[in-house]
């Protein structure tokens, strides 16, 4: 395992939620990186360990980065011991540290999904013991060094999780709602939106905030991950902390305004208060206005905007949103002209209650839940949308 500060060049891959690869794609583009390779659920890049660090703080809409220490073709599970035997374990992380393995598994040469990773751990252990005469503690729900193992048919990728806890657990939200929105799911819907993060923004379901703050930090131009302390990366035997240090140096230190207006609300009182508790450990924080108000309540004065919003879906036993949804289009038609209206929801059949054709429809999932995330453009002046009429659109 080489220095930090070499020019070494490393297999990045970046771990994605499903529909946000290409956003993923076109941000890395943006941060400095040339043609990324856009794959399921992923994105891979060229770059040095520098750019894994730099990577881990800056990228929004991924949910790992991962740095690759081998790949081979395997014939049945002795052959990937022996292969896993052969790799320098001991050069990526001292004894004292804990790991797991952990990862995905394709193939129909083993009988048991999980089998494969207790073969890399065993090949890890006998590694350190024939080497170090003793060998690492493994932690499988908080380890310090993770390694990540992907085996398609006889194919076998094996790399490092430099991020360790997910990339969506940035470190500024104190408490949620009963169904919290994925920080990165959020980041990825608004980049989806085409936001020009100079106009409005507003969000009339606001929860416990996270579309507010991933659109304020991204118009703030301050990392998603401003207040994240811990990366598995600062567990590796090459980790550099100057490199580090220097890398968040470089991030704005004072923020003294927004290039934009920032509004959320909520009917739920307990709500708004649980996003005010948020936004106070962020530097952008008292630039997000909130109310306690209905939807029907707010009236945005800006001529022209963006709403992302990720209203009931109704999954919950007794709830039933399909008035509020035909309420929900009439607002937009009435208060949102000249917005892009962005709605996130799983219930096709309370979509049909907004009156709305929907521009575009693209096919996302909020945890488990197969959602659509539909664009509703609401023309100013005599144009108030397009109504819904028997034509379907393709979900893309």
């Amino acid at each position: 395992m080489k220095e930090t500060k070499s020019n070494q060049k490393l297999t990045i891959t970046l771990k994605t939620i499903f529909g946000l690869e290409q956003v993923l794609s076109e941000e890395l583009i943006e941060l400095g990186f040339a043609k990324p390779e856009v794959l399921n659920r992923a994105v891979q890049v060229r770059g040095a360990w520098k750019d894994v660090y730099f990577l881990n703080l800056h990228v929004r809409c991924a949910i790992a980065v991962l740095v690759r220490v081998d790949s081979f073709f395997i014939r049945d599970e002795d052959d990937l011991y022996k292969k896993c035997k052969r790799i320098d374990w001991p050069s990526y992380f001292d004894m004292d540290k804990t790991f797991a393995v952990k990862g995905a598994v394709f193939s129909d040469l083993f009988n048991h999904s999980q089998y494969p990773f207790f073969v890399v751990k065993d090949a890890i252990v006998d590694k350190f013991r024939d080497e170090m005469g003793d060998r690492p503690d493994v932690n499988v729900k908080r380890p310090q060094v993770l390694f990540d193992v992907y085996i398609n048919k006889n194919e076998v990728i094996i790399s490092l999780n430099t991020s360790g806890a997910p990339l969506f657990q940035r470190g500024y939200r104190e408490a949620t709602g009963d169904a919290p929105l994925n920080e990165v799911m959020a980041a990825g819907m608004i980049r989806l939106s085409g936001w020009d993060r100079k106009s409005t923004f507003v969000d009339p379901f606001c929860g416990s905030g996270t579309l507010l703050i991933e659109a304020a930090l991204l118009a703030a131009g301050l990392p998603s991950q401003i207040e994240r302390q811990h990366y598995a990366f600062k567990n590796f035997k090459n980790y550099d902390a100057e490199v580090w240090e220097s890398i968040l140096d470089d991030v704005p230190k004072r923020i003294t305004e927004l290039p934009c207006e920032i509004i959320g609300s909520d009917i739920d009182a307990d709500m708004v208060t649980t996003a005010r508790r948020n936004f106070r450990a962020l530097p952008i924080g008292r630039f997000i206005k909130t109310s306690v108000d209905g939807f029907k309540d707010v009236k945005p004065e800006a001529e022209n905007g963006t709403m992302i919003s990720n209203p009931p879906y109704g999954e919950r036993m007794g709830e039933n949103v399909e008035e509020m949804y035909a309420e929900l289009g009439d607002w937009m038609k009435a208060e949102m002209k000249g917005f892009d209206c962005w709605v996130l929801s799983s219930n096709m059949e309370a979509y049909k209650e907004l009156g709305l054709r929907p521009d575009r429809k693209i096919k996302l999932f909020n945890g488990d839940l197969e959602c659509s995330f539909r664009k509703f453009a609401i023309y100013a002046g005599s144009k108030k949308g397009k109504y819904m009429d028997n034509q379907e659109e393709k979900e893309v």
